[in-house]
């Protein structure tokens, strides 16, 4: 009997990330961009690295 491979289509969003537009500030840009090259990192997992640390510091009064 034949052994069939099944791979199923992954849908988008299934790895846990949420893609979505946001507008920042060209100054903003281009600081990142530079800590993303000083970091080796790209500018994305930089984005998600001070959104996470931002939300688990922030303080709402």
């Amino acid at each position: 009997m034949k052994e069939e491979l099944i791979i199923k289509k992954k849908l988008k969003g299934e790895d846990g990330y949420k893609t979505f537009s946001i507008r920042i500030k060209e100054e903003t840009v281009i600081k990142l961009d530079e800590i993303s090259e000083e970091t080796n990192r790209s500018r994305n997992e930089l984005i998600n690295i001070l959104l996470e640390y931002a939300i688990c510091h922030c303080v709402i009064e």
